[in-house]
């Protein structure tokens, strides 16, 4: 299936990074997007509002920004009072593996509390497909490389990872009961323009122009599978339009309802060290660094194993 124009499709964290991206892809090829964001000051709020008002003065009516916390029932209700909804996709939630250790109520609101409004949305207003956000993060401790989708996540080492686990087990829950169909997507280390300021090469490149010291973590032996943002959004594109069958076939994840989850990542893992020498290059000059130990919830290495979705979806 591909999801035909004119149809309506609300996008949660439609001020954030990805859901910029993905709304400006959906909105391009000719279908009506409804925004949704808190405008929350977990980073800039200006950036948010650029993203959209980007989004506002290239598409015009066939973008709509509602300001709404979708943590509130009544509000998302309201929000979307009268659309006809043919997809969602849902990438509003707290990010920040770090940020979690000392705010874990912030994480429990938005991404258990939200997750399970959207889902209760999905399930009353039947579109074809709701998409939504889950995280690299879940994979925890997990040793084997590279990750898989059918591995084992049942050890999260920071508080993001278990949200975003529990929501993969909510979505299974209402596969199950409600044959709601429902694509997981678990990103990894996304970059690109419009980004998010609290990633790392945000945070270097804009130390390294001020003359600022960059904090190293682990010595530098760390490897990330960087993921390019149009890779990411023709992950989600793709998926949007392709909801899993309800046939009782095993699917990636390991559902048999209509219910899949995704890697969606570059499936090659690159040094850290490589990623500062680059920007050092383009910044020309080279970084002050400051070695500080891994932090806790962090993890060394990750690494997508990406077959799954490669086959399903291309």
């Amino acid at each position: 299936l591909i999801m035909g124009k004119d149809e309506v499709i609300a996008i949660t964290g439609a001020a954030g990074f990805i859901g910029y991206h993905v709304s400006e892809r959906l909105a391009a090829r000719g279908d009506h997007v409804i925004g949704i964001d808190n405008l929350n000051d977990y980073y800039s709020v200006q950036l948010k509002r650029d993203r959209i008002s980007e989004l506002q003065r290239r598409f015009g009516s066939a973008f709509r920004f509602e300001t709404v916390d979708f943590t509130d029932e009544g509000g998302l209700e309201t929000a979307l009072a009268g659309a006809d909804l043919e997809g969602i996709v849902h990438l509003g939630a707290q990010a920040g593996v770090r940020h979690s250790i000392d705010n874990p109520r912030a994480y429990i609101q938005s991404n258990i509390v939200g997750h399970i409004n959207m889902l209760e949305l999905a399930r009353a207003r039947s579109p074809r497909h709701m998409v939504y956000a889950s995280s690299s993060s879940v994979y925890g401790g997990n040793k084997q490389l590279p990750f898989s989708v059918n591995d084992r996540v049942d050890n999260p080492i920071s508080l993001y990872a278990a949200t975003k686990k529990a929501d993969e087990l909510m979505s299974e829950s209402y596969a199950h009961l409600f044959r709601t169909p429902l694509t997981g997507l678990r990103f990894f280390t996304v970059y690109g323009p419009w980004g998010r300021p609290d990633m790392a090469m945000w945070i270097f490149t804009k130390a390294i122009l001020e003359g600022q010291p960059i904090k190293v973590n682990n010595g530098g032996r760390m490897r990330r599978d960087f993921t390019y943002i149009d890779d990411i959004v023709s992950g989600v594109v793709g998926c949007l339009g392709n909801p899993p069958p309800d046939d009782g076939a095993l699917k990636p994840g390991g559902s048999t309802g209509p219910h899949r989850v995704y890697n969606v990542g570059n499936h090659r893992s690159e040094d850290l060290e490589h990623m500062i020498a680059l920007i050092e290059q383009c910044c020309g000059r080279k970084a002050i660094r400051e070695d500080v130990p891994l932090p806790g919830g962090d993890v060394v290495e990750t690494f997508p194993h990406i077959d799954a979705i490669r086959a399903d979806i291309g």
